[in-house]
Formats: C-alpha cells, sequence, structure tokens
C-alpha cells in the first residue's frame, strides 16, 4: 500500500490547508463562538470561500459542477478542517449527502441538490446516527423510521436522534423502514419535520421527529426500495472513514499546541520540553497521533480504490476514538492550567476529539466489534 499523495490530492491538501488556515484562525472562531447563534457556530464567510475555490464539490462529478477526484481528496479536505475545529459542516455535508447523491442518485436526484451543495447555497445532513455503533447497527430491520407507501409517494414516520447540523440544513438524508423489512434513503426537506435541539460538547445536534411527512417518489434515494441497506452500509463506512480524518486533522493539531507551549514555557530555569515526564507523555501522544492518521489514511485509501475496507476503517475507528482522547489529555496535562482556558484553542481540539468519540460509539464498543470481526475470521 502506498499512501503517497498523488499530485491532485496534495493539490487539494494545499489548497484546503492555506485556505482554512488563513480564515479560521482563533480570533475568527472566537468570533463566531460568541455570536451564540441558535442554530449552533457556522463560518458563512469560510464555507463560501471553500465553494468558490471548488473544495465543496471536489468528490462530485464534474457534470455537477464538482471536481470529480476521489474519497482521498474529499478526506484530505476534512483532515485540514479538524486541524484548525472550524465551523464548517464537511463530514454531514459533502461526505454522508452530497457522496452519497453523487454514488447513488438519480440523474434528477443528483442534478437537483449536488449544484447547490456545489455553490454552498445549501447545508444537508444524514440522520444515521444510530447506524455508528458498528458500521451499521445489528437489527437495521427494527424500524426507528417507517416509510408507507400512499398514492405516487411515500408517508415518514418516526423519530431521528443526534443529527448533526440538524438546526441548520436544509435538507436531510433520512433511513426508514418499508412494510416488507427493506430499508430506503429519502431526501427530506427539513421545513417538513419538527426539530429540536440536543446540546453538544462543541457542536450543538437535533432532534427530528417525522409526522405523517409526506414526500414523493422522486424523494427516494436511487428510485428502488431495494438496495437501501448496501447503500446504507457504504455511507456509514465512508462517513466513519471521514470522522476518522477529521480526528487525525485534530489530534496533530493539539499535538503540536502542547510541543510547543513546552518548548517555549520554562520553570526552574528549563524548558519544560526537557523533562523526562513531559518528553515521555508528548512523546506517547506522538505515537497515537501518527496511529490515528496512518489508520485514517489506510480506511480512506481502501475506500478509494475499491479495496474492502471494513476491517480497516473499524481499526481506524478505534484508534480516533482511544488514541485521540489520550492525545488531547497529554495536551492539557502538559499545558498545565493554560490547558482547560476556553480562551485558548487546545479547548476546541478537546471537545470536537470527544464528540466524534461519541459520534463514533466510544473507544471499548468499537474494540469489541473489531475483536469480534478478527475473531470470526480465524
Amino acid at each position: 500500500m502506498d499512501f503517497s499523495l498523488s499530485e491532485e490530492q496534495q493539490a487539494v491538501a494545499d489548497l484546503a490547508t492555506q485556505i482554512i488556515g488563513e480564515m479560521a484562525t482563533p480570533e475568527r472562531l472566537t468570533e463566531i463562538e460568541r455570536a451564540t447563534d441558535p442554530k449552533g457556530p457556522f463560518d458563512d464567510t469560510l464555507w463560501a470561500a471553500l465553494s468558490e475555490a471548488g473544495l465543496l464539490g471536489i468528490a462530485v462529478g464534474e457534470g455537477f459542477g464538482g471536481q470529480g477526484l476521489d474519497f482521498v481528496a474529499l478526506t484530505k479536505v476534512v483532515e485540514v478542517v479538524g486541524s484548525v475545529a472550524a465551523y464548517v459542516p464537511v463530514v454531514e455535508t459533502l461526505v454522508s449527502v452530497a457522496d452519497t447523491i453523487d454514488r447513488h442518485g438519480t440523474e434528477e436526484q443528483c442534478s437537483a441538490w449536488l449544484p447547490q451543495i456545489v455553490d454552498g447555497s445549501l447545508i444537508a445532513t444524514a440522520a444515521t446516527a444510530e447506524f455508528f455503533g458498528d458500521l451499521v447497527a445489528e437489527g437495521i430491520s427494527a424500524p426507528h423510521t417507517t416509510a408507507t407507501a400512499s398514492g405516487a409517494g411515500w408517508v415518514l414516520d418516526g423519530v431521528k436522534a443526534c443529527v448533526p447540523s440538524g438546526l441548520r440544513a436544509e435538507l436531510v438524508l433520512i433511513p426508514a423502514t418499508f412494510a416488507d423489512g427493506e430499508v430506503g434513503l429519502f431526501l427530506v426537506d427539513v421545513a417538513d419535520v419538527d426539530v429540536e435541539r440536543q446540546d453538544g460538547p462543541l457542536l450543538p445536534e437535533a432532534t427530528m421527529t417525522l409526522s405523517g411527512v409526506e414526500v414523493g417518489a422522486d424523494r427516494l434515494l436511487g428510485g428502488s426500495t431495494t438496495g437501501g441497506r448496501s447503500i446504507l452500509d457504504s455511507l456509514a463506512l465512508r462517513t466513519t472513514a471521514a470522522l476518522c480524518a477529521l480526528e487525525a486533522g485534530a489530534a496533530r493539531s493539539a499535538l503540536t499546541l502542547g510541543a510547543t507551549y513546552t518548548s517555549e514555557r520554562e520553570q526552574f530555569g528549563k524548558k519544560v520540553a526537557t523533562f523526562q515526564a513531559v518528553g515521555q507523555r508528548l512523546g506517547d501522544a506522538y505515537v497515537d497521533a501518527e496511529a490515528i492518521s496512518l489508520t485514517a489514511a489506510q480506511a480512506s485509501w481502501r475506500i478509494a480504490t475499491g479495496v474492502d475496507a471494513t476491517k480497516a476503517v473499524a481499526v481506524a475507528k478505534f484508534w480516533a476514538a482511544e488514541g485521540g482522547q489520550r492525545v488531547v489529555h497529554a495536551a492539557t496535562h502538559v499545558h498545565g492550567g493554560v490547558g482547560v482556558d476556553r480562551e485558548y484553542p487546545l479547548h476546541r481540539y478537546f471537545l470536537l476529539t470527544r464528540q466524534i468519540e461519541l459520534t463514533l460509539g466510544g473507544a471499548t464498543a468499537s474494540l469489541l466489534t473489531l475483536g469480534a470481526r478478527v475473531a470470526a475470521t480465524q
């Protein structure tokens, strides 16, 4: 396996680093936080800049206004967003929704939604939190949301919790169970559902209640009542890999903050970084950060090349959840009191890491699932 980036992928990473690094400064993030938007923090200026640079459509087909690059290029944008903890919904909009529509939607669905995502005018999300305890939760046929045939369309009923960017999104991708136990994914206008705020560690999420929501047949992703389970498998796999890439960026930046601070801070006439205990702690954190980055890269590479990525994503998921927590805790501890100052950038990486871990389902659950998979192959 060769994880070195192609020229196009490297160009995407460099462009994203330049734009996001220049615009999503700590001062800008603080300004957004102090605005206390009831829908949650959102950097509309950065979102527009990413659209103008073509980064919102980096993996969308050229026929719909995108660049048509692969999944690795897409996760490089996500990783850079994580490296500054920027307030832009790249995972839910670009990976969970745009990538899924681009690969599985009908021509009409792609034409209707993808250009709006690419030009930055549409924020979309997916209500799939229950599928992240594993890559797809066991007992998927148990209805969280039901779809009942009605005339030329469908009626959706149910509740979806922990929907990322659910307070701000205008379009939500909702899995629902048909009467025969098959699953379909529906493109639903958020204006048609009841939305309630759920507070998260860093970003608010939403509970969405669907009570007799009527949608046309054209809102069923792909237009078929079969094959929805495989679409969900793919959506969960790719969204999980993207969350791992997001954590890779956050962990590396948290580690850099810790290393920079301890190399500049002095105690007893010596740089704090020269103390053996501090050096060992940051050394362990470096190993964790590299493991998170490597396993996330492996997962993205396998997805992009069409190789089975199930185990690789499970490994990356464990490292993102377990290793990510160790990195941000180590970075906080070596900072001393500064590490818990909410005016200092480190707190965003700490809270973002916690939110990612909760979304992924936690490190222990990930390790148990991975262990069961390994045992099943012996």
